[in-house]
């Protein structure tokens, strides 16, 4: 599985890559194939207090995944997004498998 992190308009601390590594990492227990991560951080309209934007793209052969959250800190975005994610990773194998 390759990871590309993005922060965009700013510098992403390395206690935030390896966060986002470590969270990243719990979805390979869903789905094993997955090919290509990448992970989208912005900060959206600074003058409101939630303001932190993360965004992953996920993909896995035939399929990709994409889930957007926006909330106060990064840490926050990033666990709602996984969390978004999982569920789609789960409907879709759902799918497959009942096939």
């Amino acid at each position: 599985m390759k990871l590309r992190i993005q922060s965009i308009n700013f510098d992403a601390t390395t206690t935030l890559e390896s966060y986002i590594n470590k969270k990243i990492a719990k979805l390979s227990k869903f789905f094993d194939e997955i090919i290509n991560v990448e992970v989208y951080l912005k900060v959206v309209k600074p003058e409101t207090s939630s303001n932190k934007e993360a965004e992953i793209k996920i993909s896995i052969p035939n399929v990709e995944f994409f889930a957007s959250k926006t909330c106060n800190s990064f840490e926050e975005a990033i666990d709602l997004t996984v969390d978004a994610l999982e569920k789609q990773i789960k409907k879709y194998k759902e799918k497959t498998t009942n096939k």
